[in-house]
């Protein structure tokens, strides 16, 4: 399938992803993952407003991180910063910084597979957040394929570069 077919496919809320022409569609997420995915949406945005950084957006959303590849995936959450003319009806290009949230089964892709796609684009930053393991880890991304990985806890404040200062919610992973 090709990007441009994609795009004419019926809309839809399942996570879906074109991965170099192949459609991979997964069933929707758990409802521990999307309690996850809404608390770090309601701390990121209002931190991103307050300090004009940039804009936060949540899945499903098309990010085309190369469209003659036929290459688009759906973060669970993600963030381009300021000033980066990257967003219209989809996201054309690398975000700065990708959310996300590992369930238990693997949804839409292998995760190693992703994170070499984002580093290869060009994604500065991914938070990864493993619901199995209760685990917070922010990975800083190269396009030379090195990686750094750094592990936090609900209420840490985040060594991020993307989002200096963040404090991860207490609550991230429910009570």
């Amino acid at each position: 399938m090709t990007t441009a077919e994609y795009f004419q496919t019926p809309e839809t809320v399942l996570p879906c992803e074109l991965a170099y022409g192949v459609l991979e569609v997964a069933e929707s997420p758990t409802a521990s993952h999307q309690r996850v995915v809404r608390d770090l949406l309601l701390a990121m945005v209002p931190f991103a407003r307050q300090r004009q950084l940039g804009e936060v957006l949540v899945a499903p959303m098309d990010v085309v991180l190369d469209y003659d590849a036929a290459l688009l995936v759906q973060p669970d959450l993600l963030f381009v910063s300021a000033g980066r003319q990257i967003i219209s009806d989809k996201v054309y290009g690398a975000p700065d910084l990708v959310v996300e949230i590992l369930s238990p089964r693997p949804r839409v892709g292998q995760l190693d597979r992703r994170l070499g796609w984002f580093a290869r684009y060009g994604v500065r930053e991914c938070w990864l957040v493993d619901l199995a393991t209760r685990r917070f880890d922010v990975l800083m991304l190269g396009l030379s394929g090195g990686r750094s990985r750094t592990s936090f806890n609900p209420g840490d404040a985040i060594d991020s570069v993307v989002l200096p200062g963040f404090t991860l919610p207490a609550d991230v992973f429910g009570a």
